[in-house]
């Protein structure tokens, strides 16, 4: 796999209203759209798009893949399939799904077809929630030459048959046959009525007239207590999340309202997905709070909700607080560095020898790691693997604020190269017991780029 390097998000946060207690937007080293969540082997993955920095239109070029076991801190595995992983793809990779099956991994993404000049659905497969990825056809899974075929949601029922949805302005449906890479049958169309959509299908529409909602784009699609439900983005620009539900994996449906209404998120789309993890459930969704954010530069954050006792979604609204911990992080073990709960300043990188690392770590930068628990022994030293190809700098280790009080301070020194990598050590400063948010300080000479970060450790 090539070097591919995120630019990372800089500026003042708490003059976009963040702070360094804030848990909302989740990912803050880059630009992450239209979150996918899915649970596999009791670890959370949400697959996402990736706005480019500086975009005035929807260019992006890969997809990129996020995990947690804490809903805390989430670790960046990298991107593991772009455009140029599909020979008939030249643009546009635009809102994805990954679902699991007998052991593979099926990663179901719309981008620009060369072979039609519209927009097409491609599938991918890997053996691992993470990838690498392959294109599972050479081919698209669908491709018609229309536009409409845009944000792939699938789902697999109960008695083992899958289904995709995708569409925009209409919503389109076909069934997957076992192989999770061919079509069953052919591809039907979801008539809309303001019965199951809030309005009539697009061409049946009156103008000016007042509906109920109107479904845009962004299907998620899935099942819960003998129900099916569909999530979408709605009432055209800008975009709320309303929903409906059936008892048929097919339909009839019936619309039942909004989820998370118009309000100040910072973009005029929205898109989300849903599910449940540790006992509880989540909603996904992206804004454009981060500095330099915007409609075309957007970032995933997350809610907890409780479902109504019918089963009906609740109101839910946008916050920077976003969830509570489920778990804690151990410490003792190797931590990545690119596992974090909120971060300023840094990007990430990724290459094939060290895999995703931090980087672009200048003076004042910082990483906050929550949740961190030390109750299992005490802690003597710091250490951490950097890379240096200047003079390095020093990563000050605070606690439960980033001007909490200072117990290790680890000096890293040049190493001669920004991935020739060289583990340092120091004792701590302070005795350290319970469980801590963390805070990684970066200090150095103001201006350069000061040293690149793999992982870290307490021992």
């Amino acid at each position: 796999m090539e070097l591919r390097r995120i630019i990372p998000i800089m500026g003042s946060l708490i003059a976009f209203g963040l702070s360094s207690s804030a848990q909302n937007p989740v990912i803050q080293t880059c630009f992450t759209t239209d979150p996918a969540p899915m649970v596999h082997n009791d670890t959370l993955y949400i697959y996402t798009g990736h706005d480019e920095d500086g975009a005035d239109f929807f260019w992006m070029q890969e997809w990129r893949v996020y995990s947690t076991t804490d809903m805390a801190n989430w670790t960046d595995h990298g991107s593991p399939l772009a455009i140029e992983d599909f020979t008939w793809g030249d643009d546009r990779a635009w809102a994805p799904q990954c679902v699991e099956r007998n052991g593979k991994f099926y990663f179901y993404v719309p981008l620009h077809s060369k072979l039609t000049g519209g927009m097409a659905i491609g599938v991918a497969v890997g053996d691992s929630p993470t990838g690498p990825f392959k294109d599972a056809l050479g081919k698209p899974l669908f491709d018609n030459g229309s536009w409409d075929n845009i944000d792939p949601t699938v789902f697999i029922d109960d008695d083992g048959q899958a289904y995709i949805y995708w569409g925009n302005p209409r919503i389109y449906y076909a069934k997957l046959n076992p192989d999770m890479i061919s079509i069953d049958g052919e591809v039907g169309e979801i008539i809309q009525t303001e019965e199951s959509f809030g309005a009539p299908d697009p061409g049946k529409r009156v103008k000016d007239a007042k509906y109920r909602d109107i479904y845009t784009e962004g299907p998620w699609f899935y099942k819960r207590g003998g129900k099916y439900y569909l999530l979408y983005a709605a009432g055209g620009v800008p975009e709320h999340i309303a929903y409906s539900m059936s008892d048929s994996p097919t339909g009839p449906w019936k619309y039942m309202g909004e989820i998370m209404p118009l309000q100040d998120t910072g973009s005029f789309t929205n898109h989300c997905g849903v599910t449940d993890y540790k006992d509880r459930s989540y909603f996904f969704y992206h804004t454009g709070k981060l500095p330099r954010g915007g409609g075309f530069a957007r970032s995933v954050a997350v809610e907890e909700f409780k479902y109504n006792p019918d089963g009906t979604f609740p109101t839910i609204n946008a916050t920077a607080e976003g969830v509570k911990p489920v778990a804690t992080l151990n410490p003792y073990k190797r931590v990545e560095a690119e596992t974090m709960a909120f971060s300023s300043g840094v990007g990430s990188e990724q290459n094939a020898k060290t895999g995703v690392y931090v980087s672009d770590i200048h003076n004042g930068d910082y990483i906050k790691v929550a949740n961190v628990d030390f109750s299992s022994k005490k802690p003597e030293s710091f250490g951490a693997m950097a890379a240096s190809a200047l003079r390095g700098g020093t990563i000050e280790v605070r606690m439960d604020s980033i001007d909490g009080p200072v117990v290790a301070s680890l000096d890293i020194a040049g190493t001669g190269g920004w991935e020739s990598w060289m583990y340092s050590e120091s004792p701590l400063k302070a005795e350290v017991t319970g469980t801590h948010d963390i805070y990684f300080l970066f200090k150095g000479r103001k201006g350069p780029k000061l040293f690149n970060l793999d992982y870290w450790t307490f021992k």
